[in-house]
Order: C-alpha cells, then structure tokens, then sequence
C-alpha cells in the first residue's frame, strides 16, 4: 500500500502496564500509513502514579470489592495523570494533534466460552477535555467485539516497525505480564504468518515477590542482581510450568487473574519444601518467566526465529535476559533498541501509532494473534472539546 499521506502527523502513545510502575509517555512524528510507516522518537518519559493511586490501583487488580462511586474516582485521577502525562510530555515541544491512551488495565477476561472482557481505566473522554487534543482510548473493545482476546495488540505495529526482509524476528515485551509477536522474513504472505500471544508472567511474579521479601523496602529487582545472587530450583521451574496455560495453544491473553497475588502465594507455599533463600526464590521466578518464553516459543512457532529482541522493562533486566539467552542457546537475544526502536517506550509507541491507524480507518488488530474474526480498526474516538 502506499502512502495517501505524506505529512507528518504529531501524536503521543500513553499506557501504564500490568506492573502499575508509571505512566509511559512517548511524543512521536509518524508518517505514511502502514507499509511505509516511519515514526520518530521526539521525547519521552516515565511519569511514577502518586503513591495512594497506584495502592488504589493494585488493590482493584488484585480484587478487592469497591463502590461505583470510587470506581468512577478511581477512573478520574487515572485519567487526569495521563492528562497530566500528555501535557508534561509536550513541554519544549511542538504539540501534538493526537494523543492514543491504552490506560491502565485493571480486568482482563479471555473470551472462553463466550465473548472476552477488559476493563482499562483512565477514560479517554477526560483525557481529551483537559488537554484539548483528539484522544483515541479504549483499544481492545472492538477486537474482542469480533470474538478476539483483545490482546496482543501490538504485533501488527510490530510487523510494519521491525520486520526483517530475511530474518524471521520474535518481539518479546516483558512488562507485567510477557507477550511475542512472531514476524516471519518480509516477504511473500508474511504478513499472514505473523503470530502473537501473551507468554505468561514477565515481571508481575517478579516484583510482588521483592515486595514481599523486603517487606516493602524494594518494589522491584534493578538489573536482576538479587536474583542473579541465588540459584534457580529447576524442579521447581518445571512443577510450574505443568500449569495449564502454559500449554493452551494461541490464540490466548492473561493478566495479573492468573499470574497475581494470589499466584505468588502458592508459588512461595511450593517452596517452602525446597528450603529456598530469598535470592533462590527470585532466581527461580526468574527462571519460570525466562522459561515460560523459551517454552511457548518451541510449543507454538511455526518455526523458531533467527533473533529475538527484547523490550518493555523486562528487558532491562540483565539476569533475565542472561537466563533467556541460555535457554534459547545459538539464538540472538538482543534489545529492540539494536534494531533502531526505544525498547523502554516500545508499548507506548505502539499506542500512537494504533491511534494514528484509528483516525485513517485502518486495521489495527491481527487476528492470528487475537483471534478475532476480522481485521477491524481499534479504538475510540473522543473529539477534544472545543469551548464556545
């Protein structure tokens, strides 16, 4: 396809993960549409949730019961921090005419037996009010609509931002909860070979165990060093992954449901029996998601890849992208950095680029990796509001 449009469009991606460490904030340039889609990084930034609104937040994705009334309040500051967010991010800058918000996802359902469901907090509507820019949010509803998980979203951004004309790629997000988009070389029916998926835990187990082991002196484990200091329980890793998901054929999403408080606790009452130091404990978490990726990637694939590039905070990670290395031997386990895209605010790129997408009418799911019916534009449109 080529471009019916050459001029630069300035928009800003925002989304807060399923680790709720802060609000990702990327201003790009885009041009073009989808196959000859360019974007620049112009500025980005990680802006931390007030401490009592990310308690607020963990407490709702961990399941505790609240009224509508905090619900909706809850939902309020969300999106007043990722106006704030939006604002922030434009300081110095020319501004940009397009903001696509993620929000922060508090529920996620697969749809087994019937439709999925997700719930993303922080409502684009008052995103838009308070900054006067168009925002595009709300970007799962309409894949899970046409019988998609909704997630992942991003390999079809993936596809056209890092594809290789002879490598076939894995893009590894390891935020929260870990996901791959697997691009085939780029060429012929490529862009119908592409798969994605989410792998199961990224750093979700991960920093509610330093949480917990540090009695709340640590929220998460910088570089891996504390993990790196133990030894892994590879009977341990393997008891783990007999879980099922780990074994459910893609399409398929998770999210803090399954890999949350609730999955740490057995995973430390699995333990206790190993007699595991704190360090052996989180090398052995470690190992579960750095294992789970390897796993899933030689179960499903059509065929394993020549590279995988690492992003999201997950791949900051030294020990665990060490012990990913390992797993998948010869294979490159490199950064989407060393292929030209910021691997930090990969995620929240991504978002711009679907908002973009949404104002032109394109599609922005994939359904081999959703599992929806049909290729559909995401996202909802809220006009920014224009006094009178």
């Amino acid at each position: 396809m080529s471009s019916v449009n050459q001029s630069i469009t300035r928009v800003i991606g925002l989304i807060s993960g399923t680790s709720v460490d802060g609000i990702d904030a990327a201003l790009v340039e885009i041009i073009g549409t989808d196959f000859d889609l360019k974007i620049e990084l112009v500025a980005r930034a990680t802006y931390p949730y007030p401490a009592q609104l990310r308690e607020r937040i963990l407490a709702v994705c961990a399941g505790d019961a609240i009224s509508m009334a905090e619900l909706a309040q809850i939902d309020d500051a969300i999106a007043l921090a990722f106006a704030q967010a939006a604002q922030d991010i434009q300081i110095g800058q020319q501004p940009a005419t397009l903001i696509g918000s993620h929000g922060q996802t508090v529920y996620h359902r697969p749809p087994h037996p019937s439709l999925g469901y997700s719930l993303q907090l922080g409502r684009g509507a008052l995103i838009a009010h308070q900054t006067g820019i168009t925002t595009i949010s709300n970007f799962r509803v309409a894949d899970i609509a046409v019988g998609g998980h909704g997630a992942p979203l991003v390999p079809r951004v993936d596809a056209f931002l890092l594809s290789h004309p002879q490598a076939g790629r894995c893009i590894q997000n390891i935020g929260g909860i870990g996901n791959v988009a697997y691009i085939p070389p780029r060429h012929g029916e490529w862009l119908s070979k592409i798969r994605g998926w989410d792998t199961g835990p990224g750093n979700s187990l991960l920093d509610l165990a330093v949480e917990h082991l540090s009695a709340g002196a640590k929220t998460y484990d910088q570089d891996g060093k504390w993990a790196a200091s133990g030894t892994p329980c590879l009977n341990l890793v393997a008891q783990w992954l007999n879980q099922d998901y780990f074994h459910l054929p893609p399409p398929k999403s998770t999210g803090r449901e399954l890999f949350g408080v609730s999955y740490l606790q057995q995973c430390l009452q699995d333990a206790e029996p190993h007699q595991l130091s704190p360090a052996d404990f989180l090398a052995t978490l470690t190992e579960l998601t750095a294992a789970s990726i390897a796993h899933s990637y030689r179960l499903f694939l059509p065929e394993m890849p020549q590279q995988v590039l690492l992003c999201g905070g997950g791949s900051r990670n030294l020990y665990l992208k060490q012990r990913l290395q390992f797993l998948l031997s010869s294979i490159p386990v490199l950064t989407t950095d060393e292929a030209g895209l910021n691997a930090d605010f990969k995620e929240a790129i991504a978002f711009a680029v679907l908002a973009y997408w949404r104002q032109m009418n394109l599609p922005g799911n994939l359904p081999a990796a959703t599992g929806a019916f049909e290729e559909i534009p995401l996202g909802e449109v809220h006009p920014a509001y224009q006094a009178t």
